[in-house]
């Protein structure tokens, strides 16, 4: 199985005080990318790791991965950059460089989870009670269904063939990814309804999923929050500081 990590660089957002590339923020002196590289690295059922970024700010990780891929203009872009060095049969885990308390446990579990269906894409949620578990107080997106209230995760699983055929009608899906309602409008009224009672499930989701894109789709149950959670503003980076130590 390949490895793909985003890592584009940011000009605006709260991290941006730190450097114009989020993925090389340190922590305890390590970059914050080289933390999924290494969770990576610690599977044995991944033979290659693939970055898509900015050649010459991803400089300090040169030597840690396969190869680097220059990044383009949009996420969509940056995804479709990174699959085309695989071939379409192959399944590709995709992740962002901003969860470095990402496992090689929580990835193991996530793939083996995925490898007992059959799909193209899939897609890790985590519940909220166990996100606030693990993590008391942490901020995050949520949306409420029938099924329970969950986070989505930042990384997937999906066949590389499969990316280069869909991913420009995916990309408002991918730009939206953390705004629910901006998500409800794509999939439609029928589910703009179903979502404000509450009454949305995941099997539906799938199923809207697939007809919108043409691209069978399961959401995996997380038990393991490390997987959503990202480093998207200084409590954020707070946190991942006290969860490494």
């Amino acid at each position: 199985m390949k490895a793909l990590i985003l890592a584009g660089a940011e000009k605006e957002g709260p991290l941006a005080q730190y450097g114009p590339n989020k993925a090389l923020i340190k922590i305890h002196g390590k970059e914050m990318i080289r933390y999924i590289i290494d969770a990576f690295k610690g599977l044995d059922f991944i033979d290659s790791i693939a970055v898509v970024g900015p050649k010459e700010s991803l400089e300090p990780i040169k030597g840690q991965v396969d190869v680097i891929v220059d990044s383009a203009a949009s996420l969509a872009d940056n995804v479709l950059c990174g699959v085309n060095i695989f071939s379409d049969d192959e399944m590709v885990l995709i992740a962002t460089s901003d969860i470095p308390m990402i496992t090689p446990e929580a990835v193991r579990d996530f793939v083996e989870k995925s490898l007992s269906m059959d799909a193209d894409f899939y897609y890790p949620i985590v519940s909220r009670e166990e996100n606030e578990k693990k993590y008391p107080g942490i901020k995050r997106t949520y949306v409420k269904i029938k099924d329970g209230t969950f986070t989505g995760g930042n990384i997937v699983m999906v066949r590389a063939g499969k990316v280069k055929e869909c991913i420009k009608n995916a990309e408002a899906f991918m730009t939206y990814r953390k705004k629910p309602w901006m998500l409800a409008r794509i999939l439609g009224l029928k589910f703009i309804l179903k979502f404000l009672m509450g009454t949305l499930t995941i099997d539906e989701l799938q199923e809207r999923v697939e007809e919108l894109f043409g691209v069978k789709a399961r959401a995996i149950i997380s038990s393991y929050p490390e997987i959503a959670t990202d480093v998207d503003k200084d409590s954020d980076l707070e946190l991942a500081a006290r969860a490494l130590t």
